[in-house]
């Protein structure tokens, strides 16, 4: 049966400002300082697979149903989205959401980005865009958005983040209710301090953690 009951929101103009002020600040600075790693990773996925592009863009849905593209690294081959529809049968998490731990479509270079988080960093572009915030709900895909009842959609009532509450609490193990109930959970609680807890948390995290694939 579907949960209909509504979270208490209240969208605060001051926290939003800081909020935009910490993304713009938080995104650049991550740019510039991390091109480095930007370059070693482009050639290694370069190397991999030199007719696949480096960088991979996927319609997601951000604030109140408006999508927009989201970018990453490359990690998976270059026709992974044609190969999905024979995976969707293994999907490890429950709900609304795909996730496979040993997934062949992923590449080498790929599994290592993946584990260490690294392939989520070209979306500090998406943040400086404004499509994205450092922090805040995961957007999710239009087909998983198709199955989200109206309690699930509350997770799409502020700007989606790079990091959140779901990544810091556990992430893939934890299943999709789960991660809808720590979304909003966000969304009710979030403020300034809340969101550098979870920055801080998220790059205590960033490397090696086993939850990331």
């Amino acid at each position: 049966m579907e949960t209909t009951k509504k979270i208490e929101f209240e969208e605060k103009k001051t926290y939003t400002m800081i909020k935009r002020g910490m993304d713009i600040i938080g995104a650049s600075m991550g740019l510039i300082f991390l091109s480095w790693l930007f370059l070693i990773v482009a050639v290694l996925i370069k190397i991999e697979d030199p007719k696949g592009t480096v960088f991979f863009k996927q319609v997601r849905v951000g604030k109140n149903g408006k999508t927009f593209y989201m970018y990453k690294f490359r990690s998976m081959v270059s026709d992974a989205e044609e190969k999905l529809k024979d995976l969707l049968k293994y999907n490890e998490i429950e709900g609304a959401m795909f996730k496979l731990k040993e997934d062949p479509r992923v590449t080498k270079i790929g599994k290592f980005i993946r584990k260490t988080s690294i392939d989520e960093l070209p979306q500090l572009w998406n943040v400086l865009k404004g499509e994205m915030s450092l922090v805040g709900p995961r957007p999710p895909l239009p087909r998983e958005v198709k199955e989200y009842t109206n309690y699930d959609k509350q997770r799409l009532l502020v700007i989606p983040g790079c990091t959140g509450l779901w990544q810091v609490s556990g992430r893939n193990s934890l299943s999709f209710q789960e991660m809808v109930e720590l979304d909003l959970l966000y969304i009710r609680k979030r403020n300034s301090y809340f969101d550098l807890k979870i920055i801080m948390k998220t790059v205590f995290l960033l490397f090696g953690s086993k939850n990331a694939f």
